[in-house]
C-alpha cells in the first residue's frame, strides 16, 4: 500500500488505534484525517465506533488520546468549585502546578441533568491550549450554566497531592466546603 492510498474501514480504524496508542500527546481529528486520507467526519465516526468497542479513547480540547493502562495508578477525587469564568485559568494552573491531572468538569443542568466534559490537562501549556480553544470557538464554560458551581475529577500520584490541591483551592476561595 502506498502512503497516498485512502485507508478503508477496519484497516483505517486499526491504524487510528495504533497511532493513538503510540502517541505521547493528543492527536487532532484533522491530523488523523490527513494521515488516513479521509475526512475529519469519517474520523469522528471511526472514533465513535472504537469507543463503542470499549477502547479507552478520550476527546480533549487538544485532540484525541488513548488512555494507556500501563500508566501509574492515580488517586482520584472529585472537588466542588465555584468561581466566575475569569478565574478558570487561575484554578487550572493552581492544580497543574501541584502535579494534578484535571480530568473533567461536571455541572448539574436543570433540564439535561449531569453534563460532563473532558479537560485532561496536566501542565500550563495544556491549560493554555484548552483556554485558547475555548476562546477561539467562543464557547462558554460549562460552569456558566450553573452560576460558577462545578465539579472537577482530579487525579495525582498520591493522596497527599490531592490534599494539597484541595488546600490550595480553599486558600484561593474556589473550593466549596
Amino acid at each position: 500500500m502506498t502512503d497516498r492510498k485512502k485507508l478503508l474501514g477496519e484497516e483505517r480504524r486499526e491504524k487510528l488505534l495504533s497511532l493513538l496508542q503510540t502517541s505521547d500527546q493528543p492527536i487532532t481529528g484533522s491530523a488523523l484525517s490527513k494521515m488516513t486520507k479521509v475526512s475529519r467526519q469519517v474520523i469522528v465516526g471511526d472514533i465513535t465506533l472504537l469507543k463503542a468497542r470499549n477502547e479507552p479513547i478520550v476527546a480533549t480540547s487538544q485532540g484525541y488520546i488513548y488512555l494507556q493502562t500501563k500508566k501509574p495508578i492515580l488517586h482520584e477525587r472529585t472537588v466542588a468549585c465555584n468561581h466566575d469564568p475569569s478565574l478558570a485559568e487561575t484554578e487550572l494552573n493552581l492544580l497543574v502546578d501541584l502535579g494534578i491531572l484535571v480530568k473533567d468538569v461536571k455541572v448539574e443542568h436543570p433540564v439535561y441533568g449531569d453534563l460532563t466534559a473532558s479537560i485532561m490537562v496536566t501542565n500550563r501549556k495544556e491549560v493554555q491550549q484548552f483556554l485558547e480553544k475555548v476562546s477561539q470557538t467562543k464557547a462558554a464554560f460549562l460552569s456558566e450554566l450553573t452560576n460558577g458551581i462545578h465539579l472537577h475529577t482530579i487525579a495525582a500520584s498520591s493522596e497527599e497531592l490531592l490534599n494539597e490541591a484541595e488546600a490550595a483551592l480553599k486558600q484561593a476561595d474556589i473550593l466549596i466546603d
